[in-house]
């Protein structure tokens, strides 16, 4: 439940209120019985601490596992391609420098 800021309009008290969102907002000053406002609260700081605050951490078994099948067939792309020209390793290509 949430708790609300509220001012009266004619002594100035500010006062808290905790109350459901549902409730019906408070009308009258506890100390003079005037006409109250509420005010606008910046509401409670959140603090996020410990894993499973970031979207790569919920991702499915079946994605991680289509990620690493991609992952490997980048890396054997890599180590096993030839030259498109002599078809010598890349690595070892003298006439392509690649």
């Amino acid at each position: 439940m949430p708790t609300y800021e509220y001012e009266c309009t004619d002594c100035e008290h500010k006062f808290e209120q905790f109350q459901k969102m549902t409730d019906k907002p408070v009308t009258k000053c506890p100390k003079c019985k005037g006409k109250v406002k509420r005010l606008i609260g910046l509401g409670g700081g959140i603090i996020f601490k410990g894993p499973g605050f970031y979207t790569t951490e919920y991702r499915s078994e079946n994605y991680k596992k289509r990620e690493r099948e991609e992952k490997e067939q980048i890396t054997a792309s890599n180590t096993s391609s030839s030259c498109s020209t002599c078809s010598a390793p890349p690595t070892t290509c003298s006439t392509c420098k690649k």
